[in-house]
């Protein structure tokens, strides 16, 4: 009996510890996969602690986690805690896009439907889950290579990503040599180079010279599903800039190849949600096998590339189904041209694979359809220029009496676009001399910048810049002369005078500072911040540290940020300097009295780099 009550006992606590150690092993997957991002930040912040103390000067006993809770975005609190160094992120965020993190999709478990790409869409983190840390860069980073040079090369150590050199290799899209990526500006339907498929487009459209800026009136481009942006990289020769456009998918890195190669670039999808930009904003879109399905949800992507159009914009498409070799290709090719037809376009050009199609001019297409004919009109109170954040719609976008009168943009041709006030300046109520005083303020205030920058720069050393807060865009124009691109960022809760720096020859995005920008970390050169940190300072979670993190991700080490603000604005972004590893260039006051009471700082990111320790390189 014993013998038998012993081997029961045995059995119940072997089928007790059993469930138990299921039960164990059930909360640590569900809860561990939740915390997972936590758990690595929480890794690199205690390697900070241990490793960088006493090059920052800081107390390796200090609890710096607890600390940053307790910081608030108070300009007038003197006895705030200031951190002596911030936590730095985990090896494996080096690359991380905060609102485009598909670890964070997993996380949340956020139920999206794949099939509308709705994952590539921005998802921003709520602010309990921010990485509040600095994005260390890669092993071996270095400075990256000045432009134009950049353009055909860059170091393989600022991207170590060589997979699609192996998948795209027999379009020579990118080759690895050593310690450089070489781009010989092939592509997915330009295997023998950019330039020479440029000029087949200015070709087939009978532009002068088979140069497609058109004399200058074709200077804003789409090119959506970019690839490596070698195509935007080759207009910019023809004084036309492309908003090279490609999500962060299976092709991973495209856009950051792009931005170190020295090529205007952005992260997004057409998915569901309104791409960044006015409506009537460029003049040519194209797809070169973008691999996207056109026709899908009643034709909505078309008709988001219909809204950016301007009057007699163009649609250049590069692909099998132009050219309609099998059944499936001209089954595709049959129902696109019954699709656009419908949409009022016309075909300008067909060759090979390659068609183009041309936007109509004015309504009059539009109201001679047959009653019922989709996709419809857009709503009288629809604005075609409201995009953050806004669902997709499939109609047409109609021109305004005014546009519909005028046939046309009304723009004048490049390059003096740049400095001529746009007819779109009266949707604001401002007048062409507040535009052109506008104008002569920011290249006034242009030229005192580089004077402060002179000591810390040569003509090369500035390529990509952002103006985080462009109002009319004068800063970028100001710019004009110089060897750089410019992306000008509207907030999305101010006046959209987005379509105006557009219409000015130049490009941008709609974006709001409280969230992370959709760019890959280390892109930019230079940011510009006029009266952006004061901006920020009321809404509702956002802080002034979580933008300095911000803007220490998106920036190049060695690069720089302008700030220009009120006095106790830039005292606090001085206070918080160390702490990232950035040093003062430059204070200056306000040189005339038509910039009010504004200081100007300037600071410089540093080079740091992290591996088995962390240091300071000259």
């Amino acid at each position: 009996m014993r013998g038998r009550t012993d081997g029961s006992q045995k059995k119940r606590l072997l089928t007790t510890f059993v469930l138990v150690a299921a039960v164990v092993i059930f909360l640590y997957l569900y809860f561990g996969s939740q915390s997972e991002g936590e758990s690595a930040i929480e890794y690199g912040s205690r390697s900070l602690r241990k490793l960088g103390s006493s090059y920052l000067g800081g107390d390796e006993e200090s609890d710096l986690g607890n600390k940053q809770e307790d910081l608030k975005f108070g300009l007038d609190d003197e006895d705030g805690v200031v951190p002596k160094s911030y936590p730095v992120c985990d090896d494996r965020y080096s690359e991380l896009i905060p609102c485009l993190d598909r670890h964070l999709i997993y996380q949340m478990r956020l139920k999206l439907d794949l099939s509308l790409m709705e994952h590539y869409e921005r998802h921003c983190p709520l602010p309990e889950r921010r990485f509040n840390c600095l994005i260390p860069p890669p092993t071996g980073y270095k400075v990256p290579i000045k432009w134009p040079k950049s353009r055909d090369e860059v170091w393989k150590a600022n991207i170590p990503h060589t997979h699609l050199a192996h998948e795209k290799s027999d379009q020579n899209w990118m080759v690895v040599k050593g310690e450089k990526i070489i781009f010989p500006g092939g592509g997915t339907h330009f295997h023998y180079g950019a330039d020479k498929y440029i000029k087949s487009i200015a070709n087939m459209l009978n532009f002068s010279k088979d140069n497609l800026n058109n004399e200058g009136n074709l200077r804003t481009v789409l090119d959506v599903g970019c690839g490596v942006a070698s195509f935007g990289g080759y207009l910019l020769s023809s004084d036309i800039i492309a908003m090279s456009l490609a999500p962060n998918d299976v092709h991973q890195n495209q856009i950051q190849f792009a931005l170190e190669r020295g090529i205007p670039a952005y992260l997004g999808v057409l998915g569901t949600k309104r791409l960044p930009y006015p409506s009537r904003s460029f003049e040519l879109a194209h797809c070169s096998r973008c691999r996207i399905d056109w026709l899908q949800r009643d034709g909505i992507l078309l008709l988001e590339l219909d809204r950016l159009l301007r009057p007699g914009g163009y649609f250049a498409y590069s692909s099998p189904e132009a050219y309609a070799q099998d059944e499936e290709d001209l089954r595709i090719w049959k129902e696109m041209s019954a699709l656009v037809e419908r949409m009022c376009w016309k075909i300008a050009a067909k060759r090979n694979q390659t068609v183009i199609w041309v936007k109509p001019l004015t309504n009059d297409c539009y109201m001679e359809r047959a009653p019922g004919t989709q996709p419809p009109l857009c709503r009288s109170n629809d604005d075609p220029d409201a995009v953050y954040g806004v669902n997709m719609e499939a109609c047409i976008t109609p021109y305004s009496d005014h546009d519909h009168t005028s046939k046309g943009s009304g723009l004048a041709p490049w390059p003096a676009r740049l400095t001529s006030p746009p007819p779109r300046l009266a949707d604001f109520g401002y007048s062409s001399d507040m535009f052109e005083k506008d104008t002569e303020l920011w290249r006034r205030r242009v030229e005192n910048y580089w004077d402060l920058l002179s000591p810390k720069i040569s003509t090369d050393t500035i390529r990509n810049v952002m103006d985080m807060k462009a109002n009319l865009g004068s800063f970028g124009a100001a710019l004009g002369n110089k060897d750089v691109w410019v992306m000008n960022v509207v907030p999305e809760d101010g006046p959209n005078t987005l379509k105006l720096i557009y219409d000015r020859g130049l490009i941008g995005s709609i974006h709001n500072w409280c969230e992370a920008y959709s760019t890959y970390p280390r892109t930019y050169d230079l940011l510009h911040a006029s009266n952006v940190f004061s901006d920020i300072i009321e809404k509702k979670g956002c802080s002034g540290e979580d933008l300095l993190i911000e803007i220490d991700r998106i920036l190049r080490p060695t690069g720089f940020l302008i700030v220009r603000d009120k006095k106790p604005v830039t005292d606090f972004v001085k206070k918080y300097l160390p702490a990232i590893h950035w040093e003062t260039v430059a204070v200056a006051d306000s040189p005339s009295e038509s910039d009010g009471d504004d200081v100007v700082l300037i600071v410089q990111k540093k080079l740091w780099l992290t591996s088995e320790s962390l240091r300071e390189t000259d």
